[in-house]
């Protein structure tokens, strides 16, 4: 699977960025055992069950995790060559230059990264959240959201200078952004990279700041920006909306923008999955004699009928009313618990009703008649 056309292993497994490994391990067990073939025989559920596998592979890695959290699938694609032509002939043991950022530690030197301090940077990702009814995690919609970001600024173009002047190459590293030292240790002269004490690691000399920014470049930005929630999605997962985050630094690409959707409770149903729960009181009667009852469900209410002699606590299944899978095709059930509603406040006479009912009754309660006659 071509890397542009990938998702996000994040939205992959449903959880959040910051999720934990538990929370990873257990989004990963759900998701398999829902997609496995050898269970799931609708189509596309083969590599669905793949993309799941792969997110896993990286995300329950606490290495391949970190490179994935900073350079993305660049950092955990086996094909994938940051280096010069040809690879790096030492693999995972780096190259031989970095022994003098080993060595430079012995004498203060400040361990460096070898990218210079003109090289195109990554925006850093921003996070934000947004609150959905129950019905619109249901069915998807689409918000507005607010955040705030660094951007370049718009006085002095990200330069950080004042309109009118430039910022200067440091003569002092070139604009590196690190001077180099020769210090000797063991017999042996050893080279260690230290950041520029002139310039500060930027590279660039500014002698008339822009009064916006104060000589940065970048400014904090509040923005609002249209996201569309799926389907299906449940409270706390995260949605990636990629280019929405900081700017990047010389020429670097944006960060992402990182969504937690928050789904308010219902007055009515509970979630568990893709599967809603509901309690319906119905009266003695109903229950009793059975009947039709008016059953609420997310798209309005449908007829079910119940059979005589329904006990409380009994539940019926709705197939296909419950929640979307995201992504995917079919719903979840809908399982309707009913609860015999007791009357209160009784008149006399009612109550003289319900004793005579009870007299006529005796001996067709099964249930209350093995009760007793364990105590025998």
């Amino acid at each position: 699977m071509a890397n542009e056309n990938k998702r996000d292993y994040y939205e992959v497994l449903g959880v959040a960025k910051d999720a934990s490994d538990a929370d990873i391990k257990r989004a990963y067990r759900k998701l398999a055992a829902q997609y496995h073939p050898d269970v799931n025989h609708e189509p596309g559920a083969e590599e669905r069950f793949k993309e799941i596998n792969e997110a896993n592979e990286v995300l329950s890695d606490p290495d391949k995790r970190a490179r994935y959290d900073q350079f993305g699938f660049a950092g955990v694609d086996p094909n994938f060559n940051a280096g010069a032509a040809g690879g790096n002939p030492f693999g995972d043991f780096g190259d031989f230059g970095d022994l003098g950022d080993l060595f430079g530690s012995f004498f203060g030197g400040a361990r460096t990264s070898r990218r210079t301090a003109n090289s195109p940077m990554r925006g850093e990702d921003i996070s934000a959240r947004v609150e959905i009814t129950f019905e619109e995690a249901a069915f998807g919609t689409e918000k507005e959201v607010s955040a705030s970001r660094i951007e370049d600024c718009d006085r002095c173009n990200g330069t950080g200078a004042a309109p009118g002047t430039k910022a200067e190459t440091c003569t002092r590293c070139n604009g590196r952004g690190t001077v180099r030292t020769q210090q000797s240790f063991m017999g042996m002269t050893m080279q260690s990279d230290s950041v520029c004490p002139e310039c500060r690691g930027t590279g660039k000399i500014i002698r008339t700041p822009c009064e916006r920014c104060k000589g940065k470049g970048k400014v904090r930005r509040s923005f609002k920006t249209k996201l569309r929630i799926p389907a299906g999605i449940d409270n706390g997962q995260t949605l990636r909306v990629r280019g929405e985050g900081c700017t990047g630094s010389n020429g670097g690409p944006r960060g992402d923008l990182m969504v937690t959707v928050g789904v308010k409770n219902h007055p009515v149903f509970t979630r568990q999955g893709q599967s809603i729960y509901c309690e319906m009181p119905i009266s003695f009667t109903q229950a009793a004699c059975g009947a039709e009852l008016e059953v609420p469900t997310l798209e309005g209410k449908v007829r079910y009928t119940i059979e005589e002699g329904t006990q409380t606590g009994t539940t019926f299944r709705l197939r296909g009313k419950g929640i979307p899978f995201v992504n995917g095709k079919g719903r979840g059930d809908e399982f309707v618990t009913v609860v015999v509603e007791t009357p209160t406040k009784l008149t006399k006479e009612q109550k003289e009703l319900l004793k005579k009912f009870e007299d006529c009754t005796e001996g067709n309660q099964p249930k209350r008649k093995k009760f007793f006659e364990r105590f025998r």
